[in-house]
């Protein structure tokens, strides 16, 4: 891996120059370009405000604890961590089926390509944080949230979430290729995470629920559980995970990770082939 990496870091140009090619391919012939990266996680963060914010309003504030009084602000700051994930994940499966031509004919390391999407994607989450800041110095000027050393998860919070859809995206690439089943199978996972990942619902309220044990246990096995308190205790210091929920994110991500790359290196032989 350490030559992986090695090799990786003498072609970060042409990862960047992929990454703005991505980019521009993405958002070419739109009117609005770019702010689609915002207008997406808003428009979604509004209908689940909407539904548990208005509709649910009662039995939705019962839950939130300190975030009961910011609710728009907790469910953007999952909306928009989900994005990228989601994008990344999407965009990466296929990152390498759809590509074919340049991964057989540039001489760069093949990571570069789905890592690309992951790079990608986390641009346009950053491209977002201002809204999120925007949003949160508003709610603390209200006296709705108090800003504090908390604000410090959020560099942790992206940093293992980078890890973990880096893995994720050199072992979904690799397989997609010689099993085109995965990317179908992945779009049905992903939809799936969103609500088993504590995004627009506190963790508290699985933990207080009358699930088995057994099942709260393999839920919060879930890197992603972990990754998303992060996100949350950015302004809700009360959500900062505990010191086994966030050992086991930490642990899960680079297990992904490490996986993810072997994973990839032992099929490149094959996946090259079949390209």
């Amino acid at each position: 891996m350490s030559s992986g990496v090695g090799a990786l870091w003498s072609h970060r140009d042409a990862l960047r120059i992929l990454v703005r090619r991505d980019l521009a391919v993405k958002y070419q012939q739109s009117v609005l370009g770019y702010l689609w990266s915002l207008i997406e996680p808003l428009g979604t963060g509004a209908i689940y405000w909407f539904v548990f914010g208005v509709l649910y309003a009662r039995d939705t504030t019962r839950h939130l604890g300190e975030a009961a009084d910011s609710y728009p602000l907790f469910l953007i700051t999952g909306v928009f961590a989900w994005s990228w994930t989601s994008s990344a994940i999407g965009e990466a499966t296929n990152a390498l089926t759809g590509q074919s031509r340049l991964i057989t004919t540039m001489n760069i390391p093949r990571q570069v390509f789905p890592i690309g999407r992951v790079v990608g994607r986390v641009a346009e989450y950053a491209a977002g944080l201002p809204i999120l800041v925007g949003v949160a110095v508003a709610y603390a000027v209200a006296d709705r949230i108090h800003l504090g050393w908390s604000v410090l998860a959020l560099p942790l919070a992206v940093t293992v979430q980078g890890v973990l859809l880096v893995g994720l995206a050199l072992l979904l690439s690799a397989a997609n290729v010689l099993m085109r089943d995965v990317e179908r199978f992945m779009r049905l996972a992903v939809r799936v995470l969103f609500y088993a990942t504590p995004i627009i619902y506190p963790l508290s309220l699985v933990r207080d629920s009358g699930l088995p044990g057994w099942v709260k246990v393999a839920y919060e096995l879930n890197p992603l559980v972990g990754i998303f308190q992060l996100h949350h205790a950015v302004w809700y210091p009360a959500e900062f995970p505990d010191a086994r929920l966030l050992a086991t994110t930490v642990a899960g991500s680079l297990l992904v990770l490490a996986a993810g790359w072997w994973t990839f290196r032992r099929l490149e032989p094959a996946v090259l082939k079949e390209l």
